[in-house]
């Protein structure tokens, strides 16, 4: 196993951290406030649908054998509606007319459309034969009562929602979201909009990583910018009380004013690793202070992004009670451009994709990889990885990438 000093693989580092986490407890929401959400339990259909066998068109409810030969006059003896059906029975001779929805009447079992049939008064001429079935909705086509609609872990969509309705589920238990507070360090940063002094800079990572706690189905707790002294530092992080993850950016190095893991040791931190074999997002520290999980980001605004994306999304999945084995999602991309050799860290490189002409995903890293460059991450679809030592690379040649389009979609 890797010594806390010595840098640590990225799949033995996911690992830790997915192993530190459990889902979270559970709480009912009301069904419309249950958009992207994750399912605590299953849910089962409270009802049939439909209920009752239902035509798919406007037309006649006829018996099959009425309507074999053709063309037949049937005498109409009723009507049925959605939502008002008819309440007699159709005999041999005779149809009634009905309209989508509606429930076919006792005594039929098959719709001829009423582009197929001339009426006079109530003498209906069926001029196109119909097969035993045609057009109708039997009961249960789409589920049946107490079948499991939607399974435990599922990220709720739009489509998910109007099932559960259709199902006749008002509420929905769902895992709680994950809690996470957000700490910027250091006394060169100021907030969007603030004043802005010659050798500061704006604090984007603060916003960014509030902003991918949302994506990823959390509740992110915004502590602020705590300077670069004990004081500061200490005083900010009461905010954390309560999370479920302390999420604190820069000052995870060894630099004289790097103060996190100092200030974090000296009160009790439980550290599991602070260096990960990886470029960007090296200098990362994992670990525990009392009842908080805390998760020291690196402050360039590229590293933190790939390491939130990494390595905070595996740890929300898990308390979501998503699958996090499944995390992060790998897909694979034919390269745009030649690479050279890999070092001695894991690389994930910024990249555009496109299709090619077969269809293809084609994956082109950036020419320059500055961790410092947000235009570079905000313009790139994806991250291209690059093993430890691997060889250099064509254009053409096959890689594994790690997509940025994070969002469970609304559809």
């Amino acid at each position: 196993m890797n010594k806390k000093n010595e840098m640590l693989a990225v799949d033995e580092a996911i690992r830790r951290v997915a192993g530190a986490f459990k889902p979270l407890p559970s709480v009912q929401v009301a069904l419309p406030d249950a958009l992207g959400r994750v399912l605590a339990e299953d849910v089962a259909a409270r009802l049939t649908q439909p209920p009752a066998a239902v035509s798919a068109m406007d037309g006649y409810a006829v018996k099959a054998v009425d309507v074999a030969s053709v063309p037949v006059t049937l005498t109409q003896v009723g009507m049925s509606q959605a939502g008002q059906g008819f309440g007699g029975t159709v005999e041999a001779g005779q149809c009634a007319r009905i309209f989508t929805g509606a429930p076919l009447p006792d005594g039929t079992d098959t719709i001829v459309i009423q582009e197929e049939t001339d009426a006079d008064g109530e003498r209906i001429t069926i001029k196109e034969s119909a097969q035993l079935g045609a057009d109708v909705r039997p009961a249960g086509l789409d589920f049946t009562e107490g079948e499991v609609l939607l399974k435990a872990g599922r990220r709720l969509t739009a489509r998910d929602l109007g099932l559960a309705a259709s199902a006749n589920v008002p509420w929905l238990r769902v895992r709680r979201r994950p809690r996470i507070a957000i700490l910027a360090t250091g006394d060169e940063l100021v907030m969007p909009g603030e004043p802005k002094g010659a050798d500061q800079i704006i604090s984007s990572n603060s916003v960014a990583q509030s902003a991918y706690v949302k994506v990823l189905g959390g509740e992110p707790v915004n502590l602020g910018i705590a300077r670069d002294t004990e004081e500061s530092f200490r005083g900010a992080l009461a905010g954390a009380k309560g999370a479920d993850i302390l999420v604190t950016i820069g000052g995870a190095s060894v630099g004289d004013f790097d103060l996190v893991r100092q200030v974090l040791g000296a009160d009790g931190l439980d550290l599991n690793f602070y260096k990960i074999a990886m470029r960007p997002g090296k200098p990362l520290i994992f670990g525990r202070l009392g009842d908080v999980h805390v998760l020291g980001l690196p402050g360039n605004p590229v590293s933190a992004g790939v390491t939130s994306i990494i390595f905070l999304r595996a740890a929300m999945a898990v308390m979501l009670g998503l699958d996090a084995d499944a995390l992060p999602d790998i897909a694979t991309a034919k390269l745009g451009r030649d690479l050279p050799a890999n070092g001695i860290r894991q690389d994930y490189m910024r990249a555009t994709l496109a299709s090619g002409a077969a269809g293809e995903l084609i994956a082109t890293p950036f020419e320059r990889q500055d961790s410092a460059m947000m235009a570079r991450f905000a313009e790139a679809d994806c991250l291209v990885i690059r093993p430890v030592k691997a060889p250099p690379a064509k254009a053409g040649d096959t890689v594994n990438i790690l997509r940025l389009d994070l969002g469970a979609s609304a559809f």
